[in-house]
C-alpha cells in the first residue's frame, strides 16, 4: 500500500496522535485521521521520532567485509532506529578519492535499509602527510561534506589548518580524532588509578584536550567548522564550552558507551570494553551526560566498529579497539539520559536526528514530524525491557559491551522515505 497510518504514537513523547504517511512523505499529523486506503500501524503510545541519523559509523567496506559490509551495517542501522549513516574513511582502500566514496555511496544506494553518506579522509592513506582529494570527493556523486582520518588523529598542525581552509570553500567539517599520537604511545587504557593497579599503559586525557584546544584555535584562526569526535572527558568539555562561549564554529560528539560505562570494567581484562578513546571514569561520565543536556556536546554518535570476533577474543593486549553500537545506542540513551530526567524525547531527537543532520548536511533528514516532511520515522516502545542478546543483531559483528546486560526501549518499526524497514522489530 502507499498509505500508512501509525495510530496512537506519542510524537516526540507528547500527546498521542495519529500521523499518515502517503508515499514518501508524511500527509497529516493529528488525532482521529482516516485510515481508509492506508496500511494501519497500532503504535498504543509508542514514542515517535525522526528517523536517527549517525555522524561516526564504521561500514569497513571495502576491504574488512569480515567485520561487516554496507549491507549488513545498513541493516543494524535500521533496526537501530537510523535512517541515514555517515561511514567513516578507515576502509581499505582508505576513502581518500572521488572513485572509493563513491563506490561506499552506490552500495549504500543498493542496500535500501538507510541512506549513507561518505565520509572522506583528510590525508592521502590517512597518514597525516598530504591532503586528499576533498574538492574531488565533494564534487563526487557522493557529495563528500565530511572529512575525517578518524582512527588517527590530524597531529600535524599546518596540515589541519589546510584541510580548514579548503574545506571552508564549500562549506564542508572536519571531524577531528583528538588523539596526541606521542601522548598515547602503548596506551591500552584510560590513565588512572586503575590502570596503575592493572599495570596496563596508561592513556591520559590531556592526550585528546590538547588536541581539542589547538583545534577550536585553528578554526577560530581560518573561519572554518570543525568537529570534534567521539569526545571523552571532562576537560574535554569545558574547552569545548570556553569555545563556543567565544563564537568559534565547533561541534561535538559523544558515544552512547561513554555515557554508560567506565575504566572500572577493564578489570575484567574482557577485550570488548577496550576502544578508543578509552573508557573513562565515572567523573567523565557525569561531565559528558550534563554536556549533552546542555548542548556543550550536540550529538550523540555510535562510533559503531565492527569487528570479527577472532580480532576481539583474544589477550587485552591484541585486541583490536572499539564496539559496535548501531542497535543498542537509543536504549543507552534512554537508560543515562531520559531515564535520569536529563532529556526528554525532543531532546533525544535533537540530539540523534536534527542535530547530526544538520552538521552532516544530510538532506531529508532530522526533519519535524509534521505534514509536508520526508517519512524517515522510527517508532520506540520506551516501556520495553529486556537484555541484550548479540546473537540476534544484525551486524556481521557481536562485539558488544552490553551482552546480557538489561536494557530500557526497543525500536519497533523504521520508515525511510515511507517505506517499512523495520517491521515490529524484524527487517523487511
Amino acid at each position: 500500500m502507499s498509505k500508512t497510518l501509525i495510530r496512537g504514537a506519542k510524537v516526540l513523547g507528547g500527546e498521542p496522535q495519529d500521523v499518515l504517511i502517503d508515499g514518501s512523505v508524511i500527509e497529516a499529523v493529528g488525532q482521529g485521521l482516516s485510515a481508509e486506503g492506508a496500511e494501519v500501524v497500532e503504535a498504543g503510545g509508542k514514542v515517535l521520532l525522526p528517523g536517527l541519523v549517525d555522524l561516526h559509523t564504521h561500514l569497513r567496506e571495502p576491504g574488512r567485509e569480515d567485520s561487516e559490509t554496507v549491507l549488513t551495517g545498513t541493516r543494524a542501522a535500521a533496526s537501530g532506529g537510523y535512517t541515514n549513516v555517515f561511514a567513516m574513511a578507515n576502509t581499505f582502500p582508505v576513502a581518500d578519492t572521488a572513485g572509493v566514496v563513491e563506490q561506499v555511496w552506490r552500495l549504500g544506494k543498493e542496500s535500501g535499509y538507510c541512506d549513507v553518506q561518505p565520509i572522506g579522509a583528510v590525508t592521502v592513506g590517512l597518514e597525516g602527510g598530504k591532503l586528499a582529494e576533498l574538492g574531488a570527493m565533494h564534487e563526487s556523486a557522493a557529495g563528500v561534506t565530511v572529512f575525517s582520518d578518524d582512527g588517527k588523529c590530524v597531529h600535524d598542525a599546518v596540515i589541519m589548518r589546510r584541510a580548514l581552509e579548503y574545506v571552508k570553500a564549500f562549506g564542508g567539517v572536519v571531524a577531528q580524532h583528538a588523539q596526541e599520537p606521542r601522548l598515547t604511545e602503548g596506551a591500552q587504557m584510560n590513565e588512572g588509578v586503575v590502570s596503575a593497579e592493572l599495570g596496563l599503559g596508561g592513556w591520559p586525557a590531556v592526550a585528546e584536550e590538547s588536541v581539542i584546544a589547538r583545534d577550536v584555535l585553528l578554526a577560530e584562526h581560518v573561519g572554518s567548522r570543525v568537529h570534534i569526535c567521539h569526545l571523552s572527558t571532562a576537560g574535554s568539555v569545558e574547552i569545548v564550552r570556553w569555545a563556543k562561549s567565544r563564537g568559534i564554529d565547533v561541534t561535538a560528539e559523544v558515544t552512547p558507551h561513554h555515557l554508560l560505562l567506565t575504566d572500572e570494567l577493564v578489570r575484567s581484562y574482557n577485550p570488548v570494553y577496550k576502544v578508543n578513546p578509552p573508557l573513562r571514569t565515572e567523573r567523565d561520565v557525569m561531565a559528558l551526560r550534563e554536556a549533552l543536556a546542555d548542548g556543550t556536546i550536540d550529538i550523540v554518535a555510535t562510533d559503531h566498529a565492527p569487528h570479527p570476533h577472532e580480532d576481539k577474543d583474544c589477550e587485552w593486549a591484541a585486541a583490536a579497539m572499539g564496539m559496535v553500537g548501531l542497535e543498542t545506542a537509543l536504549s543507552v540513551v534512554q537508560e543515562t539520559m531520559v531515564e535520569t530526567g536529563l532529556l526528554d524525547w525532543a531532546g533525544v531527537a535533537d540530539r540523534m536526528s536534527s542535530k547530526p543532520a544538520q552538521i552532516g548536511q544530510a538532506t531529508g533528514h532530522g526533519r519535524p514530524v509534521s505534514a509536508g516532511e520526508p517519512a524517515n520515522l522510527t517508532l520506540v516502545d520506551t516501556e520495553y525491557r529486556g537484555q541484550v542478546d548479540p546473537a540476534g543483531f544484525a551486524s556481521r559483528s557481536r562485539n558488544t559491551p552490553y551482552e546480557g546486560r538489561e536494557l530500557p526501549g526497543r525500536v519497533t518499526h523504521t520508515w525511510l522515505r515511507g517505506k517499512a524497514t523495520l517491521v515490529d522489530g524484524k527487517l523487511t
